[in-house]
């Protein structure tokens, strides 16, 4: 097994390998050659159809209304399942704008970008809003798609063509602002795994903390925090995403398998089953991918028992995957969940190919038999679940899609691709935007998909930048550099984390303070304090001899600026599938 990094610039010298799938819908006879010229223009056209109706209908509100040329302030709602009430005050951060920047630069799209930077910049407080937003959702749309913008304008070789106005680093000074106002989420969490939600004014008001999260929310907040730690010299945004993900490692059953629904303030789960769908998909994933961005061995030492456990306990034979109990490994659900389709992406970056090519199958067989992906699919029955049969606008697939065509160069990916395309034009495209799917059920009388008045912000961010790169050969990320994309597909460079941060460190410029020193937080600290019951040197844990709690689980004291807590460590276990050897 090799190890693939794929990334844009990657060509890897394997040949296509037949896939075993007996359901398999793709083979290597696609029939006449692709008109990928049109194939990457058609993929463009989506992008501009959705942002150029979004700008004109829902800007500077979070997401578009395709269906009543309206827009939905949704950053509040997102996740919001215990329907709290959103502040009237809330009127949107320009969520699609955000989350899309990098997707404008990728797409040639300079003047769109330029126009983009400088409006947010222009609106240096942007984020003082009166708001209770999901932290995940926070910091892979918006953390992620400022941080990634940055690094783009500030390119060396195409940042000015992308900024020819010139660019002073406002990006990076508004996402540090993010930063500080997500991090009372991690610093008030008694585990230090994050509160699902925070005030982006007020932090965490007492009273309103939200105790339950998942695995995702916890495990995958290292990419862009760490990032934002290299690029600002301050540690203390990656040391509060690693040690959220340290606490959540320890709470892996004797099996080495995780659930999915938890505590964050006693640091237990709610249900005792997981799976690699929706609640934990991205936690794989950032392990990896950490390990791919910052080279610590600890990320990889994690990923490697985490999927070698998954391989064990969740796959249910051939390419399909179950739920289990994460005490026992016995199946409890026989389901595929749309979310689950990144895994064959991760599994090719994994190195894992031809398992990868398999699942991939099965899962492009779905997509075939509706032409869209249904929440949940009962792969035991052959067919939807009764109620969760909706499709709103996943990228998963094509993700997946694109990351096996960089490894293989097997032009069925891109005819399968442009299936994908022509399909979601046919069946989703409005004079409005794009429309979410109600049910891939079709109308008996229509015959078509009836459709829900949201376009996502990650349809812009992430579907048509993979579809285009499925296409293109020309983009500023295919230039010779390695890039590693985030969970919302932001782009992000592999040779550009490390030394960043240990050039900084090295000189000096890094100080523990300047969390302290920030207004925000200067101001807002010793509320928290005094809400919470803590006092700057004590710790956090109010009841110190739980199993989970650890008298010296954080400190408010400016002279360390961060906490420390136990680590969990991987039980020694024979060498798995990814021996880290085979990464040479």
């Amino acid at each position: 097994m090799r190890w693939l990094a794929v990334v844009v610039t990657l060509t890897v010298g394997l040949h296509a390998k037949s896939l075993r799938a007996s359901s398999s819908p793709l083979t290597s006879d696609q029939g006449p050659t692709l008109e990928l010229s049109s194939l990457q223009q058609a993929a463009k056209d989506l992008f501009d159809h959705g942002f150029d109706q979004y700008m004109l209908y829902a800007f500077p509100h979070d997401e578009l209304k395709p269906l009543t040329y309206s827009y939905s302030d949704s950053l509040g709602e997102l996740g919001n399942l215990d329907r709290v009430p959103v502040s009237a005050e809330y009127k949107g951060v320009a969520l699609t704008l955000i989350d899309s920047l990098p997707t404008l630069a990728v797409l040639g799209k300079h003047k769109e970008f330029e126009q983009g930077v400088q409006w947010l910049v222009d609106h240096a407080d942007w984020f003082d809003a009166d708001v209770r937003i999901n932290v995940f959702e926070g910091n892979i749309r918006l953390l992620g798609g400022l941080l990634s913008a940055h690094i783009l304008a500030s390119h060396g070789g195409f940042g000015p063509q992308l900024m020819q106005g010139g660019y002073n680093g406002g990006l990076l000074d508004l996402a540090h602002s993010l930063g500080l106002r997500l991090l009372p989420a991690f610093l008030l969490s008694p585990t230090g795994m994050p509160y699902a939600w925070v005030n982006l004014r007020h932090g965490i008001q007492p009273g309103t903390a939200t105790k339950e999260s998942n695995t995702a929310g916890c495990g995958s907040l290292v990419l862009e925090m760490g990032m934002l730690s290299r690029l600002t010299g301050n540690r203390v945004f990656e040391t509060a995403a690693r040690d959220a993900l340290r606490a959540l490692w320890a709470m892996r059953t004797p099996l080495d398998l995780l659930g999915t629904d938890l505590d964050v303030e006693q640091g237990i789960w709610l249900h005792q089953h997981g799976g690699i769908g929706a609640g934990a998909d991205s936690f794989f994933e950032y392990l990896l991918k950490a390990y791919l961005l910052f080279g610590d061995d600890e990320y990889w030492d994690m990923f490697n028992c985490a999927y070698s456990t998954v391989m064990l306990h969740y796959r249910t034979g051939g390419p399909w995957y179950h739920d289990s109990d994460i005490r026992t490994g016995r199946p409890t659900q026989f389901q595929f969940t749309s979310l689950q389709a990144f895994w064959p992406g991760l599994q090719v970056l994994a190195g894992d190919l031809e398992a990868a090519m398999e699942t991939h199958a099965a899962f492009a067989w779905v997509w075939q038999q509706f032409q869209a992906l249904p929440e949940r699919y009962l792969y035991q029955m052959g067919t939807v679940h009764p109620t969760e049969h909706y499709y709103p606008l996943r990228p998963e697939l094509f993700e997946s899609t694109f990351y096996l065509f960089e490894a293989t160069r097997n032009p069925m990916y891109q005819a399968f691709a442009a299936e994908m395309l022509a399909d979601v034009n046919e069946s989703m495209r409005v004079p409005g935007g794009w429309a979410s799917v109600g049910s891939v059920v079709r109308d008996g009388r229509t015959g078509r998909m009836p459709l829900e008045d949201i376009q996502p912000s990650y349809w812009l961010a992430e579907a048509a930048l993979y579809l285009y790169l499925l296409f293109a050969n020309d983009t500023i990320l295919q230039q010779g550099e390695q890039w590693i994309f985030t969970t919302e597909g932001h782009p992000l460079p592999l040779d550009h984390a490390s030394h960043r941060l240990q050039q900084a460190w090295a000189a000096g410029k890094a100080t523990k303070a300047t969390l302290h020193t920030h207004p925000f937080y200067r101001e807002a600290s010793s509320q928290w304090a005094a809400a919470f019951g803590l006092s700057r040197g004590a710790g956090a844990c109010r009841n110190p001899g739980e199993q989970h709690c650890n008298s010296t689980a954080f400190t408010l004291d400016s002279g360390s600026g961060w906490f420390s807590r136990p680590r969990g460590i991987c039980p020694a276990r024979k060498a798995g599938p990814l021996a880290r050897s085979q990464l040479q």
